[in-house]
């Protein structure tokens, strides 16, 4: 029995059964999204603090840029379909897959980075000590931030640790940390000066996770989940790249309708990261 609206379109939509499906779909996600992206003005609207120039504008542009392209590739493959083209369909599916794979590992690279860079928040005693210590501590702290109030410092620890806070620190019994501060050069030298911190002296230790602020809670809930539609969608076009390019030869037609279909579908999450790039890079 031969299902029908495969290939032609249902009389009361215009749509074929596929592309019908794909936009109800997307129409789910656009809700999902949307309940994330209020959330996030929510927050940011209603905090007292918010960071700002938190992540790297470099990458985040790269990261675009290859998203973008992608976005043309996989229009250029189902075009070649079209044109009955099905060699240069493959070219340009695959080259799609590979700006994909970039993609997530540019992003890889970033949260790494993150959960290698550290916030410490000095106590009012121990902020004293500190100033008291280093005549130049204009140059070393930060200004308030994330803790109104609060100034802190950054770098990374000189241990190389992820995932390390204060209360690892006391449930350790660590009597200090050495921290090597962000930008912090003695002068000709190349290396910056570790500084120790004795435990008594931090209020809060924390990298750039999830627990760190509401800013890196909803920016890991938002590209993270960005970065799962980025691997089904890899997935999905992987395998019509691959096995499920066999239907070419027996139903043209139908396979150039999913080819379709998946083209909506990373369409959308290019647009979704065209969301993302600004709230979080430029904002």
């Amino acid at each position: 029995m031969e299902i029908p609206y495969t290939v032609t379109p249902r009389r009361e939509t215009g749509l074929y059964n596929g592309k019908l499906g794909i936009w109800l779909f997307l129409a789910s996600e656009v809700m999902l999204f949307g309940a994330l992206f209020s959330s996030y003005v929510l927050l940011r609207v209603g905090a007292e603090a918010w960071p700002s120039r938190m992540l790297s504008l470099p990458l985040g542009v790269l990261n675009t840029a290859i998203l973008v392209t992608s976005s043309v590739l996989v229009v250029m493959g189902w075009t070649a379909l079209k044109l009955r083209q099905f060699e240069r369909f493959k070219l340009f599916q695959g080259l799609t897959l590979l700006c994909a794979v970039v993609f997530l590992g540019i992003k890889s690279v970033e949260y790494r980075q993150k959960f290698n860079h550290y916030e410490v928040w000095l106590t009012d005693k121990g902020l004293e000590e500190f100033k008291a210590a280093h005549p130049d501590h204009e140059k070393w702290l930060k200004p308030p931030g994330v803790i109104p109030g609060k100034h802190s410092l950054t770098g990374h620890l000189a241990d190389g640790r992820s995932f390390y806070d204060h209360r690892k620190m006391r449930a350790n019994g660590d009597k200090e940390v050495v921290l090597t501060p962000d930008s912090i050069k003695p002068a000709g030298g190349e290396h910056a000066h570790p500084i120790r911190l004795a435990a008594a002296q931090i209020q809060r230790l924390s990298a750039y996770v999830p627990a760190h602020s509401s800013y890196f809670a909803i920016y890991f809930t938002l590209t993270g989940l960005h970065a799962l539609h980025v691997i089904g969608g890899i997935l999905v076009m992987a395998y019509l790249w691959g096995p499920g390019s066999r239907m070419w030869k027996s139903e043209p037609e139908r396979f150039t309708n999913r080819i379709e279909c998946s083209v909506v579908y990373w369409h959308f999450v290019d647009f979704i990261w065209l969301i993302v790039f600004p709230l979080f890079y430029l904002l």
